[in-house]
């Protein structure tokens, strides 16, 4: 029995049976027979408790009267249904219950003495405004009705949680109102019908306790339990991106619901139709799969389902259910898929196809630990969930591919986010002219006027660093060759050793001087086809060196120790390439918040980039020379700190590899166009080419005159070729002193001649190691501007006189 009212209400509630009273009373008077006698009979029995008439006020008054309140209810709840019907009296919207049929009080029985029945999602405004809502339909004549559905959910002793829908019968109540209530104009019902959620506004127009709610109601519940899991499934599933362990939960609660088996669990497996297999599900891990192990990432189809549920389940896409595995396992003894269960401890599965647009997006798993509950028959049941796992799995899918395509645009093309809309315009004007079957032809995609800016981190000794691992590494593995190849000729009788021998240490004197483009794979070569098979004659017949010939193969390996060196070096190469393109890839996210700019970098023996601005990149942006200026000192102190970088992280490199940093300045604007062919931009037109040929020539320059490189450890270098960008250079580098970050001391250097170009120049600065960017910002152009007038540096010639090059 539950009789506690809501916290606050509009109404004063009392409990009454004075209308069924009446109708008995009239029923005495006017009639004879059974029915007259009837009424006569309960109106005797009632006479002694005239507060079932006037009006109950508190729970004992129910508890003392339960059976005069039964026999008086007797016609409203017939015997014979009891045990059918879920009913009880009730007040609308309150929680108040009593004098539940046979079956309502078996199923609060299987709940359990702890369960406390109440309302589904329902809070105390909305039960507030609901019940202002029907003294204003039942009272002002309005229809604000607020019949949104309301629901129990009540578990069942197995811990099934099952959905009660609930219907009310109002025919035994009255409204009257009491001297707290107010009486409403026209302005303030259309006031209300706008301010639902205004809790203060309701309570001030119905007052607590302001109408007097007298009678009794009777409440009616049914089983809405699959209608309703499908709608709380339909939530879920649609509600949100991802399938975390709440929601996972709550779809296996769904499912226990529908099939009213409470260890059910729901698995999924993703089916990839290009390889005909299936593989795990890709955008969630909560669903695994009960089909394929966890150490298995993909298998054939054919290696995880058996003949007969292919076919059913992948090829005609049907139900495919197993009532006992046992069973399966006595007549398909060699079942892959039987066994795995078995093992799981399952006994009973269903396997469902999940089809959309008549392609196959995977597997839908139902297991049980018990025989019989999941079979073909109730698999039918999934025909009112499968639409809506369609759609989500679908989506979820949909999402992984353009996630995908993505990472694939992110990682393998040079369609950058700035340039996108440019790409997606086209695109769009192609699938327009499709539509309307018409031929289009794929405009090239090009940008005029922009301002190229290049810099790269270049490792500094790369090449001599690799020749020299690759000589360590063959030495070693030569010298194990010689050493082997002698105690055999001692000792195995193989002929021709000698000869294999003195041919071994030929190519270790060859090894001692300067590598040619193809002394490894002469060696190489000669090892696997020469060396190689005497050792492993060797093992086949025994001979005593057989451990050291085990251990010899073991170091050839590409991760053994005759390549310990080699893998030293693309160990540090890889470390640093990541490490500077990953703080430059996040140095960019400031960069492009200032002005939208097309860039990309590339990985060699250090990180290149490549960044082009201008108003054609963003024509929906103003577009001023101020955002030129300012990604160029961005690059300057992003380049500086990718030195910093590296300067305090080197000496936990496998091999201490150094680093030098080199700018490109162009003060002349340009144009790029994507090239079909190399899926890049590149620059257009024969006059703007002369940029890309000095990119390419300019990091072995040297400075003019001598055979030093143009770039230095531990410095920047920018190469220029006007006195304009001279100025303008000097002039961010003297900011940057300022700052800190730049040494004082400048070079003004000339370049070699390169082929096709002269007349390039260079500035080189030392960067300041003990320093870093404050809080990890750059400064900007208009921070400059604040403290140097960059006017003033044309007059100014460099006063430092060119450093003697060491």
């Amino acid at each position: 029995m539950n009789l506690n009212a809501l916290a606050e209400s509009p109404f004063s509630l009392h409990i009454s049976f004075h209308k069924l009273i009446e109708h008995l009373e009239e029923v005495a008077a006017a009639q004879t027979g059974p029915r007259a006698n009837y009424a006569r009979s309960i109106l005797k029995e009632v006479e002694p408790f005239p507060e079932l008439r006037n009006g109950i006020t508190n729970k004992d008054q129910i508890i003392n009267n339960t059976e005069v309140i039964s026999h008086l209810l007797e016609n409203l709840f017939p015997v014979a249904l009891t045990d059918n019907e879920i009913k009880a009296v009730s007040i609308p919207y309150q929680d108040i219950i009593f004098n539940q049929t046979r079956r309502f009080k078996s199923i609060l029985s299987s709940a359990g003495e702890a369960f406390n029945i109440a309302f589904r999602d329902y809070n105390e405004h909305q039960f507030y405004v609901m019940g202002c809502c029907i003294i204003l339909d039942e009272v002002y004549g309005t229809q604000f009705s607020f019949t949104t559905p309301l629901y129990y959910d009540i578990p069942t002793a197995q811990g099934i949680l099952k959905h009660y829908r609930i219907l009310y019968n109002a025919d035994f109540l009255e409204l009257t109102p009491t001297s707290k209530a107010v009486d409403l104009t026209q302005d303030d019902i259309e006031l209300l019908a706008d301010n639902f959620d205004n809790f203060d506004l309701w309570k001030e127009k119905f007052p607590p306790g302001s109408w007097e709610l007298r009678g009794f109601g009777l409440m009616s519940l049914f089983d809405a339990t699959i209608e309703s899991a499908v709608s709380s499934l339909k939530g879920t599933l649609l509600g949100g991106d991802d399938i975390d362990d709440s929601k996972h939960e709550d779809v296996e609660s769904v499912f226990r619901s529908i099939y009213r088996v409470p260890d059910l669990r729901v698995g999924f497996l993703s089916f990839d139709p290009d390889e005909h297999s299936f593989t795990v599900l890709p955008f969630s891990e909560q669903f695994k799969s009960f089909l394929l192990p966890e150490e298995v990432e993909a298998e054939l189809c054919s290696d995880t389902l058996c003949v007969h549920s292919l076919s059913t389940v992948v090829n005609e896409k049907l139900y495919f259910a197993i009532s006992d595995i046992d069973k399966y396992i006595a007549t398909s003894p060699t079942s892959i898929m039987g066994k795995r269960f078995k093992e799981q401890g399952i006994n009973s599965v269903i396997l469902a196809p999940v089809i959309k647009n008549g392609q196959m997006l995977g597997i839908i798993e139902l297991v049980s630990g018990f025989k019989g509950k999941l079979n073909s028959i109730n698999a039918n049941q999934l025909d009112v969930v499968m639409p809506f796992i369609t759609d989500t799995i679908d989506r979820k899918v949909s999402d992984m591919q353009n996630r995908v395509q993505a990472i694939i645009q992110d990682e393998y093309t040079s369609i950058h986010p700035s340039v996108y809309w440019k790409f997606k315009k086209e695109a769009n004007k192609f699938l327009q002219f499709k539509a309307q079957h018409k031929h289009y032809n794929l405009k090239e995609i090009t940008f005029t006027n922009v301002y190229p800016l290049y810099g790269q981190v270049d490792i500094k000794g790369s090449s001599d660093t690799r020749n020299n691992s690759l000589q360590t590494d063959l030495k070693n593995q030569l010298c194990a060759a010689i050493s082997l190849v002698e105690k055999l000729s001692v000792s195995s009788g193989i002929e021709s050793l000698d000869a294999v021998s003195q041919r071994l240490r030929s190519y270790e004197i060859e090894l001692a001087s300067a590598l040619r483009a193809d002394t490894e794979q002469q060696i190489q070569q000669y090892l696997e086809q020469q060396v190689h098979p005497i050792f492993k004659q060797a093992l086949v017949l025994e001979i005593h060196n057989c451990p050291a010939i085990t251990k010899y193969f073991e170091d050839a390996d590409k991760m053994g120790d005759f390549h310990l060196q080699r893998r030293k070096y693309e160990t540090t190469v890889a470390i640093i390439n990541e490490r500077m393109a990953t703080m430059l890839d996040k140095w960019q996210v400031e960069a492009q918040a200032a002005h939208p700019h097309y860039y990309e970098r590339f990985k060699t023996d250090g990180v290149e980039h490549n960044l082009y601005i201008g108003e054609k990149i963003a024509p929906t942006i103003p577009f001023e020379m101020e955002h030129v200026h300012n990604l160029r000192l961005w690059q300057i102190q992003v380049l500086c700190e990718m030195e910093l970088e590296h300067h305090f992280n080197r000496e936990i490199l496998p091999y201490p590899l150094e680093v030098t940093s080199l700018i490109l300045a162009f003060s002349s604007p340009l144009s790029i166009r994507f090239r079909m062919d190399e899926k890049r931009f590149d620059v257009d037109g024969t006059y703007n080419a002369r940029f890309e040929i000095v990119k390419k020539r300019i990091d072995k320059a040297c400075i003019k005159g001598t055979t030093d490189r143009i770039t230095n450890i531990g410095k920047l270098t920018v190469v220029y070729t006007n006195h304009d960008e001279e100025i303008e250079y000097l002039t961010y580098i003297r900011f940057l002193q300022s700052k800190g970050m730049l040494e004082d001391e400048i070079e003004m250097l000339e370049v070699e001649d390169l082929q096709g170009i002269s007349g390039l120049k260079a500035i080189r600065v030392k960067i300041l190691y003990d320093s870093s960017l404050p809080s990890k910002k750059c400064y900007t152009y208009q921070e400059l501007l604040q403290e140097i007038d960059p006017e003033e540096m044309k007059y100014q010639k460099a006063s430092e006189p060119n450093t003697p090059v060491e």
